[in-house]
């Protein structure tokens, strides 16, 4: 037995005399680290922030009507910048620490110089490496929910709002399904990047805050255009392509299985659009430019619980069914259904993340392929990971059966979990300043709110008039309306 040891360890030391020089270990790059993995994780953490900034700044910014522009983009920045501190402060220890309960870890610190140059819970790199690859997630989320309360929450609020629901509402999803030792995560649910985590439960938070919150103005609910729809393209682009490090790196590792997640990811999303677009053209007669980004949104969002367990082909289906399914909820049972109407959900967050990514995970337990699952996952289980269509046609029924009542109950957990912590925290920021701006303030925008404005376009930036000044001349004189019906139109009512 020594002598087997040793001549192994011969053969190892061999081999590392005949690596080139900057690959052989040292303290700053240990054995156990693979470069390769670690680089390609830096990388996708930072398509995702992005996303984040500039891509939603972007896109919420000129999605929005003009006097909103500014407070929309600067809701986006913000959140970043805040769950950012939470995060190494608190939040990640939270979500992926020593376990307290089944559903949370321990809270602590994330900035330990011997802790961030260990070895993390997952992957052929340091804990630094993982804190910066999930805080993005984590900003993005809130950045997500933000677009469901644009137009009139008190930036105050949204303030207080950010750091308290990354604490008792993120974490605890987060923990309980990414976790190895989180309880939906030891049971099997798949949620390949996020499905569930951020946008099944940005959609539901959303939508519970801006029920709190309360809606925009009449004008505003009535008539709400793009101020800029060219740069709400490049903000959807940045999005898009962002998405490559969204799904490819959850695999934590320059994989097989990362390439397949890219892959299924573009090609869900292009289905999507493309599926999106060809309904807004049936039944509104025009090709929506909103309506197609709608459409890409809920592509992305419906394949990411999924992006490296389905094969090719479901990825088409699943886009298929992601550029119709919300389509129909938003153009049809949104005016049909009561609770629906009366929630002034400005981006349709509901619709996009909460509906797009139940349907996401539900597709995730109906097509996911044992074989794939278990390169990402590393475990060869019978019981676990094994989608409805493969274990009918593997003669294992119970398990695909069971996998989907899994992926149910993650939605159910997900749902209530958001609905409760969103209005607890909703009720806690109420008591201390008020959820709406002022009607007066609500009136006017950007200016009453930050003294700036997006736009200034006369002189070295000077503005003719005043944002009050405007509104006072706006109110006085009548302006003619066209009234044209379109797919835009009514996504934005």
């Amino acid at each position: 037995m020594i002598d087997h040891y040793k001549s192994e360890k011969s053969a190892c030391l061999e081999t590392m005399n005949h690596l080139p020089s900057n690959l052989l270990p040292d303290e700053g790059s240990p054995e156990w680290m693979n470069k390769g993995d670690n680089m390609w994780q830096l990388t996708a953490g930072t398509l995702v922030g992005l996303q984040s900034v500039p891509g939603l700044v972007i896109l919420y910014g000129s999605i929005v009507k003009k006097k909103w522009a500014l407070n929309s983009a600067f809701m986006a920045l913000y959140a970043f910048a805040v769950v950012l501190v939470c995060w190494v402060g608190w939040c990640y220890q939270m979500s992926f620490g020593e376990r307290i309960l089944p559903f949370l870890g321990r809270p602590n610190v994330a900035l330990d110089q011997q802790f961030l140059r260990d070895k993390a819970f997952s992957g052929d790199f340091p804990n630094a490496t993982m804190v910066y690859f999930q805080v993005v997630f984590a900003a993005i989320t809130l950045i997500l929910i933000a677009g469901a309360l644009l137009g009139r929450m008190n930036f105050y609020a949204w303030m207080l709002f950010v750091p308290l629901w990354v604490t008792f509402s993120y974490t605890v999803c987060a923990f309980s399904i990414w976790s190895p030792a989180g309880w939906l995560f030891k049971m099997g649910l798949i949620d390949y990047s996020g499905g569930f985590v951020i946008h099944l439960s940005s959609g539901i938070a959303g939508f519970i805050a801006a029920s709190w919150v309360g809606p925009r103005t009449v004008k505003d609910r009535e008539r709400f255009p793009p101020n800029n729809i060219l740069l709400m393209l490049a903000g959807a682009g940045l999005l898009w392509m962002g998405w490559t490090g969204f799904n490819g790196g959850d695999p934590y590792a320059a994989s097989i299985d990362a390439s397949l997640a890219v892959l299924n990811t573009h090609v869900c999303t292009a289905m999507s659009l493309l599926t999106w677009l060809f309904l807004d053209i049936l039944f509104f007669g025009k090709p929506s430019v909103i309506g197609a980004t709608q459409g890409m949104i809920t592509g992305l969002v419906c394949i990411t619980p999924a992006a490296g367990v389905v094969q090719g082909w479901a990825a088409m289906i699943m886009g298929i069914m992601s550029g119709s399914i919300p389509w129909y909820t938003m153009m049809v049972l949104h005016k049909e259904i009561r609770l629906l109407k009366q929630v002034d959900d400005t981006m349709a967050v509901f619709h996009t993340h909460a509906v797009a990514g139940c349907l996401g995970g539900i597709l995730a337990g109906f097509f996911a392929d044992p074989d794939l699952c278990r390169l990402f996952y590393g475990v060869e289980d019978s019981v676990h990971y094994t989608g409805l269509v493969y274990g009918i046609f593997r003669g294992r029924p119970k398990a695909g059966l069971r996998q989907m009542g899994v992926q149910l109950l993650g939605i159910v957990f997900v749902t209530l979990l958001n609905v409760t912590t969103t209005s607890i925290v909703c009720l806690v920021v109420k008591t201390i300043v008020p959820l709406r701006l002022q009607e007066d303030e609500l009136e006017v925008g950007d200016d009453a709110v930050h003294g700036e404005v997006a736009y200034a376009l006369w002189g070295d930036g000077e503005r003719l008039e005043t944002a009050t000044e405007a509104v006072s001349f706006e109110m006085n004189h009548e302006w003619p309306t066209v009234d044209v019906k379109t797919s835009t139109d009514a996504e934005m009512e």
